[in-house]
């Protein structure tokens, strides 16, 4: 699991950082041999940060090459606008690799090198060379060239790989759990909703998947009725339960208008399809109300399709291969 593991981009500046950047002398920046703007904070008498001042490069209480490192970060740009955040964004969990080689000088490595666990620390680095060496991606367009990124990163663990892969484990099975329960709360909030929608819309003869899903048939096909492994052919419009369209097959540019194709029961869809198209005959037509955990969860994934949206699809199923 962790042994091709590179930094990831799309993953923290708490409290914490603030405190210690309000301490007296607690601002002052220091620079690495390879040029790596730093200033790390160890925590002093239990709760509060003191600014480490120079590290000295013979340092033993950093991570090693090989070792397997922990921690959250936040990285803002030189318009100090915070563009990744693991504590907020994605699964909010923190970012478990092996430290590696430097892959530049005054890079990540070196940063995550010189912190021991527990340590809060805020270091600028080169974005050109960060993207091109470190990351291997073209600079966003939200990121200037020449400029510098500032990356808040808090230490929580230095392991071996052993210790590490058996943390992660039980890292996941919690987060899963957690998970698991929240989806439990949102269906319910959502099928609320949904039933809600359905009397303010006059939507009559709904039924119900085992799963939760909501569909109403609208035209009864009298073709054959998919199961898992067939091949369907469907054309669909999306939308949010405010009418608002967010996507529709007929027209969809990247598919020249023609029925979206898929094999039933593979988890090549959202849940919510691979139950409800399952229920229909070849020729129907019908509305499915989707709740947001089988749809697309709890992730934001923007503007155009925020976290915990319920979904409408009205559907034509076309073919059963």
């Amino acid at each position: 699991m962790l042994s091709k593991i590179k930094f990831l981009l799309p993953i923290v500046a708490g409290a914490v950082m603030v405190q210690a950047c309000n301490k007296t002398n607690n601002d002052e920046f220091y620079t690495t041999a390879d040029g790596l703007n730093y200033k790390i904070f160890a925590k002093k008498d239990g709760s509060e940060y003191e600014n480490k001042g120079q590290v000295n490069p013979a340092d033993s209480t950093g991570a090693k090459i090989g070792q397997v490192v922990t921690f959250h970060w936040a990285i803002k740009n030189s318009e100090d606008s915070t563009f990744a955040d693991t504590r907020t964004q994605g699964p909010k969990m923190p970012i478990v690799l092996p430290l590696m080689q430097p892959s530049m000088k005054g890079g990540l490595e070196t940063a995550l090198a010189m912190m021991a666990p527990g340590d809060s620390g805020v270091f600028k680095i080169n974005a050109d060379s960060l993207f091109a060496q470190t990351f291997g991606q073209p600079l966003p367009p939200f990121i200037k060239s020449g400029s510098q990124l500032t990356f808040f990163i808090n230490m929580e663990k230095i392991q071996s790989r052993e210790e590490a892969e058996a943390d992660f484990e039980k890292m996941m099975q919690e987060q899963m759990e957690k998970a698991r329960v929240e989806a439990e709360g949102q269906l319910k909030t959502d099928d609320a909703k949904i039933q809600a929608y359905m009397k303010e819309n006059n939507l009559q003869n709904a039924q119900k998947t085992e799963s939760g899903v909501y569909y109403i048939v609208t035209k009864a096909g009298k073709g054959q009725q998919p199961k898992a492994g067939n091949t369907v052919a469907v054309h669909y419009k999306g939308t949010f339960l405010d009418g608002r369209e967010f996507d529709a097959s007929r027209t969809n540019p990247m598919s020249n208008g023609k029925p979206f194709e898929f094999i039933l029961g593979q988890g090549q869809v959202i849940k919510g399809w691979d139950d409800a198209i399952a229920q229909l005959k070849e020729g129907s037509e019908a509305i499915l109300l989707i709740p947001s955990p089988l749809a697309y969860g709890a992730q934001d994934r923007g503007p155009d399709m925020p976290a915990n949206s319920v979904l409408r699809f009205d559907v034509e199923l076309l073919d059963v291969k």
